[in-house]
């Protein structure tokens, strides 16, 4: 019986190892079966596993290229999660340089009559897409997608570039069963490793022995040559590192989140030094002084800022009539501003350079900026460039190349930092587009030295309301509005209805606040940038008030009251990103109708959060017919740690409830 008992163990530890294998192609009926995700119900979808590797193989011609190969299978719940039965890859490919896609074992597993039907992923299912000069994605559309389902697929991605090595994603906004990752680096490759997220993964490393083999050719002779090859074998150590996470929840939605990869639990890699047999060794970026000359020494940036020659007789006409530093930094900027237009193109490496985009009058932003930033210097002005990551491309957490995406402009005048991104025709100094504001960048100057940049505003972007409404015994409004924005505000405003034609700008006014009805409509300003942009209008809404019992309920607010709060989870996982300080100013004037007094209106209030995050001021006043409102609302700190969340919560509940209370009317 013992005997027997230690059989069965033996049998089930096999069993349990077995189980625990990540192999596609192994679909079990359990799995189709299995209606709900055991730990979150309510996911349309989730990863069984996730398995990745990169490495490097050798060929004569070419030296190194990065191998990636990743295997993912996938269960579709609900229809909620029929997305992920697709996948795109993004690859880069220019015509000196590409990847290489190659996606295999691609199919759809379903249950059909209590047998597990597979259905492979035909030709007609994959794509190949251009997505802009430099990159390209391969798309499968994976075949007979239902409920229940399960889909597997596996590619692999050949790169030349060994600098940039893959990041891999632990974490995703479905819930991850299992995901590992394995790097093999041969020991001519050092890397900086760096770990996002709130979820560290187990770690294992081991060294491998390997080689490549380099043949060699050899002429002899004086009249009649001879070829003769030799074979050389080189043996070389290689690092084995293995990173897994199991049961990952899915990352959650929540608002005011600048970008959720920053959070996911997720892994990067940076080349820091090569060093290759009978030769000296290359660093790149190990600390902000390598990372900044090495970005500088680049032919398509440093010298880039470098080149004169072809603005110097335009830019001597236009500073003419220039003379204080502040003057000269505007002139520029304007100029640069008005004369370019941006091909829509990130990076802070120049692609045609500098002085075709100027004669062309089009650039990336590279060109564009490292162009104002050679102009200004030109001008005798203490101008350098700024490396920035854009919101959508995280945020740079360590000495690091690949991470900067974006570059601006800057100039100090009289120990004061204006910044300057040329790209956006709605763009002012310190007023960056938002794609820009992330965090900090870093200021980089021609002697390698480098400093942090706040790229975050640090005043308040201002909008101010004025409402004149009248109330009439129906309980219909009607009235005349001013909005005023003030730098970021005006700024996005530009930016959306810039083009559009006043009828546009009219709906987009009436979906914003449902139930209006405009009638004459006028902007103001929207063209000068140094001013604000005003925006006046005539309205009418019949769904504000609520006649009860022959009482009038009005919202003091208007149709300006927030009617739910943005922040409804219990715990929050990330900083709260507003992207830029701002204050919200309402100054609004209520005239009652006649045969009818106030009997009674909301209290004042006045309440801040701690530590000056941001304020709350409600006052109200009833002078005979006429109810005057004023409400001040100040967000004081662009992005806010999570600790606060509770504050923040709490602080938006209590001012969406006052801003909802009721003034009542009643016959005098």
């Amino acid at each position: 019986m013992k005997l027997f008992k230690l059989i069965a163990l033996f049998m089930l530890a096999g069993f349990s190892a077995q189980a625990q294998k990540y192999e596609l192609g192994e679909v079990t009926k359990e799995e189709l079966e299995e209606k709900n995700h055991p730990t979150d119900p309510s996911a349309g979808a989730a990863i069984l596993f996730s398995k990745g590797q990169t490495y490097m193989t050798y060929s004569e011609q070419g030296g190194f290229d990065l191998m990636t190969e990743v295997e993912v299978k996938i269960k579709i719940y609900t229809k909620e999660g029929y997305e992920w039965a697709n996948k795109i890859i993004p690859y880069y490919s220019s015509d000196s340089n590409r990847e290489k896609v190659d996606i295999s074992k691609a199919a759809t597993y379903n249950l059909v009559n209590g047998a597990v039907k597979k259905t492979k992923l035909k030709s007609e299912g994959e794509f190949d897409e251009q997505v802009d000069k430099f990159w390209k994605q391969k798309k499968i559309v994976m075949p007979d997608i239902k409920e229940g389902c399960i889909v597997e697929y596996k590619y692999t991605i050949r790169s030349p570039f060994i600098e940039t090595f893959p990041d891999w994603a632990f974490q995703e906004t479905i819930p991850v069963n299992h995901s590992e990752y394995l790097t093999m680096i041969p020991e001519y490759y050092m890397y900086n490793t760096n770990f996002r997220g709130f979820f560290m993964p187990k770690v294992t490393k081991t060294v491998a022995s390997k080689s490549i083999s380099i043949t060699s050719k050899e002429r002899t002779g004086n009249y009649v040559s001879k070829t003769t090859f030799s074979t050389d074998k080189i043996d070389y150590q290689e690092q084995h590192i293995t990173y897994v996470l199991d049961k990952l929840p899915a990352m959650k939605e929540e608002s005011f989140v600048n970008n959720v990869l920053n959070y996911t639990a997720s892994l990067e890699h940076e080349l820091t030094i090569v060093k290759y047999p009978n030769s000296p060794i290359k660093s790149y970026s190990t600390n902000w002084e390598d990372v900044v000359k090495t970005i500088y020494k680049y032919d398509d940036f440093g010298p880039e800022l470098e080149r004169t020659g072809y603005f110097d007789n335009d830019i001597d006409a236009l500073l003419a009539g220039a003379a204080s530093p502040a003057e000269k930094a505007l002139t520029l900027f304007f100029y640069v501003k008005n004369r370019m237009n941006w091909n829509g193109y990130h990076g802070y490496s120049c692609n045609s350079g500098v002085k075709k985009a100027y004669n062309d009058k089009v650039g990336n932003v590279a060109e564009i900026n490292l162009m104002l930033t050679a102009m200004l210097r030109y001008a005798g002005l203490d101008a350098n460039p700024v490396l920035v990551s854009t919101r959508s491309n995280k945020i740079a957490l360590y000495p690091n190349r690949t991470a900067f995406n974006y570059v601006i402009a800057s100039v100090e005048i009289d120990g004061k930092m204006m910044l300057l991104d040329a790209t956006s025709k709605s763009a002012m100094p310190n007023v960056l587009p938002p794609r820009a504001i992330n965090w900090t960048g870093r200021l980089i100057r021609k002697d390698g030295t480098s400093q942090p940049i706040e790229l975050t505003p640090q005043t308040n972007a201002k909008e101010v309301i004025n409402i004149s409404a009248q109330v009439d015994a129906e309980g219909k409004i009607k009235g005349k509005a001013r909005d005023q924005y003030f730098d970021h505000n005006a700024y996005i405003f530009r930016e959306t209805f810039g083009g559009l034609s006043k009828e546009s700008c009219m709906e987009k006014l009436e979906q914003r606040y449902k139930g209006i009805e405009i009638g004459v409509y006028n902007i103001t300003d929207d063209k000068s940038l140094t001013k604000p942009v005003i925006e006046d209008y005539d309205f009418t809404h019949n769904n504000i008030s609520d006649i009860i019992g022959g009482k009038i309920y009005i919202n003091p607010m208007l149709f300006f009251a927030q009617s739910e709060n943005p922040f409804r989870q219990e715990k929050r996982e990330y900083p709260i990103d507003f992207v830029y300080p701002h204050q919200d100013k309402y100054m609004i004037n209520i005239m009652i109708p006649e045969g009818y007094v106030v009997e009674s209106f909301p209290a004042p209030v006045n309440m801040a959060m701690e530590d000056g995050i941001g304020s709350f001021k409600y006052n109200i006043a009833v002078n005979k017919n006429q109810i005057q409102i004023g409400v001040l609302i100040d967000i004081n700190n662009a992005v806010i740690p999570q600790d606060y969340y509770p504050t923040i919560k709490d602080f938006f509940q209590k001012m969406i409830d006052k801003e909802n209370e009721k003034i009542v009317l009643k016959k005098a």
